[in-house]
C-alpha cells in the first residue's frame, strides 16, 4: 500500500504531549477472519488511528491489516484494552503482553482499561501497571474507556498520571455532558465509542433533515458533529463503501443552529452496559 496523502485528519494532542487523529476505525463486533480486510480497507482509505481490545478478539486480525499494509509505524496510531478479568497489577502486565504479541508490535500508542468493573476494584492496581507501560514507553499514552466522574476522582486520588483518554459511549442520545465537562476541567480527551448509537442515530427527523441540507449521508452529520465538538470518534463497519462514507466528513460544516439541534436529541439512551453494572 502506498503512503500517499489522504484528506488531512485533525489531531487532538493528549496531556502528555502525544497525539491522536480525531478521526480514527474501530472494530468492536468484527470477527477476527474479517478484521484484516475491514482494517486494510480504512487504512486504504486514509484512515491512521485502530482501535481494538482484547475482548474483540480481534488483534490479532488488526495486526496483519498492519504488517501488511507496508505503511511506516510511526504514521499508525494504534489503540487496545485491558479486559475486566485481566484486571491487576501483575495480570495487566501479563495481558499487555499477550495483546502486543497478537498485533506484532512492540509498542501500542494507547493502552485504555476497558471497563471500570467497580465489583472487582481492582482498576487502581490495574492503572499502576499502565504507569508502568507509559514509563517503559510500551503505551505511548494510557488511559480508560467507560470510565464515570466517580471512578475518574477515585482513580486520580492516588495518582500522579492522570488518564489521557476516556473512551465512553457518546452519540446524539447520549451526550455525556456532566463527563464531557469533568474531562475537560482535568485534561481528560474525550473519544466516542457508539458514535451512531448503533445505527438508532440515523433514523432521526432532526439529523435526516440536516443531512438532505447539506448533501451528505446522516452518519456524516453524527460524525460532523462530534468533530466539531471537539470529540475523538472511531466509527465501525465492514463496508468499504460505509468505511469512506464515514472518512469524508471534512468538506462540510454544521451551523450553530444545527450543532443546537443536535444536541437537544440528548435523552439518556445507552445502547451499551451501564458503567457502574459491568464487571
Amino acid at each position: 500500500m502506498s503512503s500517499s496523502p489522504a484528506p488531512a485528519v485533525p489531531t487532538v494532542e493528549l496531556a502528555d504531549g502525544v497525539e491522536i487523529p480525531q478521526l480514527g476505525f474501530g472494530v468492536f463486533q468484527v470477527p477476527d477472519d474479517e478484521t484484516t480486510a475491514a482494517v486494510t480497507a480504512a487504512l486504504e482509505t486514509g484512515y491512521r488511528s485502530i482501535d481494538t481490545a482484547a475482548i474483540y478478539g480481534n488483534e490479532a486480525g488488526v495486526g496483519r491489516a498492519l504488517a501488511a499494509s507496508g505503511l511506516p509505524r510511526e504514521e499508525l496510531f494504534v489503540t487496545t484494552k485491558l479486559w475486566n478479568a485481566d484486571q491487576g497489577y501483575d495480570a495487566t502486565l501479563r495481558a499487555f503482553d499477550t495483546g502486543l504479541a497478537k498485533l506484532g508490535l512492540d509498542h501500542v500508542d494507547l493502552y485504555l482499561i476497558h471497563w471500570p468493573a467497580p465489583g472487582r476494584d481492582l482498576y487502581r492496581d490495574s492503572w499502576r501497571a499502565l504507569e508502568r507501560l507509559a514509563e517503559e514507553g510500551r503505551a505511548r499514552a494510557v488511559g480508560v474507556s467507560n470510565f464515570q466522574p466517580g471512578h475518574l476522582r477515585r482513580l486520580m486520588a492516588g495518582t500522579t498520571l492522570i488518564p489521557a483518554v476516556n473512551q465512553v459511549e457518546l452519540h446524539p442520545g447520549l451526550q455525556q455532558s456532566e463527563l464531557r465537562a469533568f474531562h475537560a476541567e482535568h485534561g481528560i480527551a474525550t473519544e466516542a465509542w457508539s458514535p451512531l448509537a448503533q445505527g438508532a442515530a440515523l433514523d432521526d427527523p432532526a439529523i435526516t433533515a440536516i443531512a438532505a441540507r447539506h448533501g451528505r449521508s446522516p452518519a456524516q452529520v453524527v460524525i460532523r458533529w462530534h468533530l466539531q465538538l471537539g470529540n475523538i470518534v472511531i466509527p465501525k463497519s465492514v463496508t468499504p463503501a460505509r468505511i469512506r462514507e464515514n472518512f469524508d466528513v471534512f468538506g462540510f460544516t454544521l451551523t450553530d443552529q444545527e450543532m443546537g439541534t443536535v444536541a437537544a436529541l440528548d435523552r439518556g439512551l445507552r445502547t451499551g452496559p451501564h458503567p457502574d453494572e459491568l464487571d
